[in-house]
């Protein structure tokens, strides 16, 4: 079986889909593994550590992808790439799926079974495959380390013979995989921590992270089937919005992580809440690439609202390269070591294991997930 792994292109792309030592495990399995020259050097992984590892270089890109039986890719493919795929070929990446309804019908009209990234279900079993989670984890890491550097301040608490400077205050909103990581971060760093979620089932991990928790009566709120925090009424947002004001107004820094998978990220963070924070003040919205948690973020930029910083930067993972790197190509990995026929040497596309049913958006010139053709009927 032939593996592509083409060059990323999007712009300030640092990460790279797989590094050396997983192309030599794949090489070790009997998998014919190509990789376009150029690929790894954004992490210092030269062409010779992947030829070392048993890959082959090559440098064109079209004859990559045309001849691939499977690529293995970290950004979505450009629409002029996709009629380049190898008909009934397997192309594992991110999507964007509910966003790229033209990007997945031509998938599926070139015949191409797309494995999404995104959709990969929380499971126990597909624990060692989600790239969500471990991107977000380095994102919550860098988000904290950020705002430490723009901060007109210091983290930690000091005593010095000239007198105790405080704690910074710092305030997480959302306790998923990335709030989490920052949470511990911020500790680590000498911060007092609070945060906030909609799930009250997550209190005990923000404490056991040494932060308190933020209490707000929203009535009944919960999380999916997947781990991630439901969609709020418009009366709970308020009321969130409300609970959250209070703790806005004493914070040195915002870090915002809410998602809603397939929606716009929820404005949390409102100008009116902004204008009532200490000058100086910072915030940094993690979702700014998905719509943004803060009113006046603006996505790739930094701005200054009423004297408060706005971090709206992207791709926060990238700023981590190697080792966000190294964690997304473990997911691949996994991913393609699960479902490996060691007798054939092929990737076994199950069409009934649940892990392929989670994630496989297009097979077999047609849209297989059920999830994607409602959002695209309601659309």
């Amino acid at each position: 079986m032939k593996i592509f792994i083409p060059k990323e292109t999007y712009t300030n792309e640092l990460r790279v889909p797989l590094i050396p030592p997983d192309v030599e495990k794949f090489v070790k399995k009997g998998a014919e593994i190509e990789i376009e020259t150029g690929t790894g050097i954004t992490c210092n992984f030269s062409d010779n550590l992947y030829e070392k590892a048993g890959g082959k270089i090559i440098t064109d890109r079209r004859a990559g992808f045309s001849s691939a039986d499977m690529v293995l890719r970290l950004r979505k493919p450009v629409p002029e790439e996709v009629h380049l795929l190898k008909k009934n070929s397997i192309h594992v990446s991110y999507l964007d799926p509910f966003n790229e309804r033209k990007l997945v019908e031509a998938l599926a009209a070139q015949s191409v079974s797309a494995l999404c990234i995104e959709m990969i279900p929380r499971t126990t079993l597909a624990q060692s495959m989600d790239a969500l989670s471990s991107q977000a984890s380095l994102g919550g890491y860098v988000a904290v380390i950020l705002a430490a550097e723009r901060l007109n301040k210091i983290f930690p608490m000091m005593m010095t013979p000239a007198g105790t400077i405080q704690p910074a205050r710092v305030f997480i909103i959302g306790a998923g995989v990335a709030g989490l990581q920052a949470i511990a971060t911020a500790k680590r760093l000498g911060a007092r921590v609070e945060a906030f979620d909609t799930r009250p089932v997550v209190a005990e991990q923000v404490k056991s992270l040494g932060a308190r928790f933020v209490e707000a009566d929203l009535g009944e709120t919960g999380q999916t089937k997947d781990g991630y925090a439901k969609e709020l009424t418009p009366e709970q947002i308020q009321k969130q919005r409300d609970a959250m004001a209070k703790v806005c107004v004493q914070s040195d820094v915002i870090i915002t992580t809410a998602q809603v998978f397939g929606r716009k990220a929820p404005v949390i963070v409102t100008k009116e809440m902004i204008t009532g924070m200490k000058a100086g003040s910072l915030i940094v919205d993690m979702a700014v690439e998905g719509g943004g948690n803060v009113e006046g973020s603006v996505r790739g930029e930094e701005v200054i609202v009423n004297g408060v910083r706005i971090v709206g930067l992207e791709n926060l993972p990238a700023h981590v390269a190697v080792h966000a790197s190294q964690m997304y190509s473990a997911n691949l990995t996994s991913l393609v070591e699960h479902f490996w026929n060691k007798e054939t040497k092929t990737f076994d596309l199950n069409l009934d294991d649940e892990i392929i049913k989670g994630c496989l958006v297009t097979h077999s010139n047609e849209i297989r997930s059920e999830v994607l053709k409602k959002h695209y009927q309601n659309a």
